[in-house]
């Protein structure tokens, strides 16, 4: 296999989705860490490369199916006939050894005693949402709500996993810290799909924004944030620590910020994209780094 077609599957892979996957299993295995229990290198390790070749196998299948669905010259005027099918041929090659691999690797985590019902669920729910994400009949990522899928793996599975590898159990820490990303992590690819909004729908292109409408779209994008800090809110009642919950709510006016872009945006004013971006990724990124951060250090 030549350069480009390496390029064009790292691409595919989607460096974000990759990133957050990084991210937030750190997060799940740092809940481990701040109850008290050790942390099994090894298995963390072995745990984070089954995660990302998840990912990967979803990415890398998702493309192979819309390179099915569109003619070559529609998919692609500049790219030729030969190089089509070849990148065609490599997605399904590097999806079948990512899924292969993944299987392995999970093997062996069982065999050095990782076990238990909460690991076999989040198991079997993480590999259904990316193979519903990708594959017919229902291609998820193609009817509009891919994004809900790729929130709720990075934000909800992909911690659960890092916890349960290393714990064998679930912990009511997960769902506290976790439903109040998976909010964020929506809102936050709304705000992003909201400046391709007219091109998406020219081109064809089934975004949740797209399938909500631009003006629900925006209202739901504000609704989001509003009920991830009354989450974290509720979380500290039901007696979420406080060294984990101030680190979420530090990053309240920056989220608010970002509702006033969009009210401005849908009252007319002049949008300033890059900003609006800027300010979604860093409400979300700055809380999983303090929340990181709070776990492992703090």
């Amino acid at each position: 296999m030549n350069a480009s077609p390496w390029k064009q599957l790292l691409r595919i892979a989607r460096p974000w989705v990759l990133l957050g996957c990084l991210i937030f299993y750190a997060i799940g295995a740092g809940i481990a860490h701040f109850l008290g229990r050790p942390i099994d290198l090894s298995i963390y390790l072995i745990g984070q490369v089954c995660v990302l070749l998840l990912a990967f196998s979803a990415s890398y299948l998702n493309e192979y199916f819309s390179m099915l669905e569109y003619p070559i010259l529609r998919r692609n005027p500049n790219r030729s006939t030969d190089e089509f099918f070849r990148l065609r041929n490599a997605l399904i090659q590097a999806a079948a050894v990512a899924l292969t691999a993944g299987a392995v690797l999970t093997v062996m985590l069982f065999s050095q005693g990782v076990r238990g019902p909460a690991v076999v669920i989040y198991l079997g729910i993480g590999f259904l949402l990316e193979f519903f994400y990708a594959v017919p009949p229902l291609r998820l990522a193609k009817s509009g709500y891919g994004e809900l899928v790729t929130a709720l793996f990075i934000t909800g599975i992909t911690p659960a996993l890092a916890f349960t590898f290393q714990t064998g159990e679930a912990h009511r820490l997960l769902i506290l810290l976790t439903f109040p990303f998976t909010a964020m992590f929506i809102a936050a690819e709304l705000a992003i799909e909201l400046e391709t909004y007219y091109s998406d729908i020219k081109e064809g292109r089934k975004t949740l924004m797209v399938a909500v409408g631009w003006q629900r779209g925006m209202n739901l994008h504000n609704i989001l944030i509003l009920v991830s800090y009354l989450l974290i809110g509720l979380a500290a009642v039901l007696r979420l620590p406080w060294p984990l919950t101030w680190p979420m709510l530090a990053t309240l006016p920056v989220g608010l910020f970002q509702i006033w872009q969009i009210w401005q945006i849908n009252n007319g004013q002049k949008p300033r994209w890059r900003l609006l971006q800027i300010t979604a990724l860093a409400t979300l990124g700055i809380m999983a780094y303090l929340i990181a951060f709070a776990l492992w250090i703090g």
